[in-house]
């Protein structure tokens, strides 16, 4: 990954916190620098116009200064944890999800908590992290809870693959996130039997599974060659594609995804496979965008 910037979501939530501590540690590892945007959405009555269309005035000079005063005291903590990295803050008027959008367009990785509070009041799995996961410009990972972030430190990082183009930049992303970290790179395979109705009567499962294992190999070579220090397996699993990336999670540092898929993974649209992990991965998860866009 290149020394860029790292956008993190925050508004002093324990979740915001989580997911700032992720994001320093990934910009120790990179070479980057962390900034906090703390999205501030007060206008009611009327609908949020978009970029450009900001209010002049805010309703309460001292919660803008309250909130200045939030982000700074992170900043300088930020800065005594991890005196190595380039840590900025600023509060930004506007709803957190468009805020963050835009910004993603600049940056290497937004990082979010699933939970928030204050202007990231509607930072709930299925809102924002739901929502930017779907539209960013750039990678986005979503820390869910402690337990997320304890496993930050331990197991590999797992990708779900089906071929698709979608699927394939998230391999690239695994890829060289597992190779920064120095650690495994697990990546799955998964197809679902068709029901027996509907399902032909020559349907040979040892020779999709062949033919599966295949594919992935073909798919992962150019990783192998790129990192050849890279420890890399290859599994096939059949069943549903959420339930299998979930159980891995257990065991991974990282769970990627692309925003969706086809074949065994044709169900992976924000709102299937890659929500149900963002919602019950047991570790950090980074859902990769379909078109990412080089800057």
């Amino acid at each position: 990954m290149s020394a860029r910037e790292l956008l993190v979501g925050f508004d002093g939530s324990d979740d915001s916190q989580n997911a700032l501590t992720w994001a320093l540690e990934e910009a120790s590892r990179s070479g980057g620098s962390v900034r906090l945007i703390y999205a501030f959405e007060w206008m009611s009555g009327a609908a949020w116009a978009g970029p450009g269309m900001l209010p002049t005035v805010w309703p309460d000079e001292t919660a803008r200064q309250e909130l200045e005063d939030l982000v700074k005291a992170a900043v300088d903590a930020a800065g005594k944890t991890h005196p190595g990295v380039q840590v900025h803050g600023e509060v930004v008027d506007g709803p957190a999800p468009l805020v963050l959008q835009e910004r993603s367009a600049h940056a290497d990785l937004v990082v979010v908590g699933s939970r928030g509070q204050g202007g990231f009041a509607g930072l709930l799995v299925g809102s924002t992290s739901i929502a930017l996961s779907g539209h960013a410009h750039c990678p986005v990972v979503v820390i869910r809870g402690e337990e997320a972030l304890s496993h930050a430190h331990t197991g590999g990082v797992v990708v779900g693959v089906d071929g698709s183009a979608h699927s394939l930049r998230a391999l690239e992303f695994a890829a060289a996130q597992a190779a920064q970290r120095a650690v495994p790179l697990r990546v799955l395979r998964i197809w679902s039997p068709p029901a027996p109705r509907w399902g032909p009567p020559e349907l040979d499962p040892e020779k999709i599974a062949a033919q599966e294992r295949a594919a992935a190999e073909e798919s992962v070579a150019p990783w192998r060659e790129r990192h050849p220090e890279l420890e890399i397996t290859i599994e096939i699993a059949t069943g549903s594609p959420a339930a299998v990336l979930v159980e891995a999670s257990r065991q991974a540092q990282l769970a990627v995804v692309g925003t969706r898929g086809r074949g065994g993974l044709r169900g992976m649209l924000l709102g299937s496979v890659s929500q149900q992990l963002i919602q019950h991965g047991h570790c950090p998860v980074a859902v990769v965008p379909e078109l990412h866009q080089e800057q």
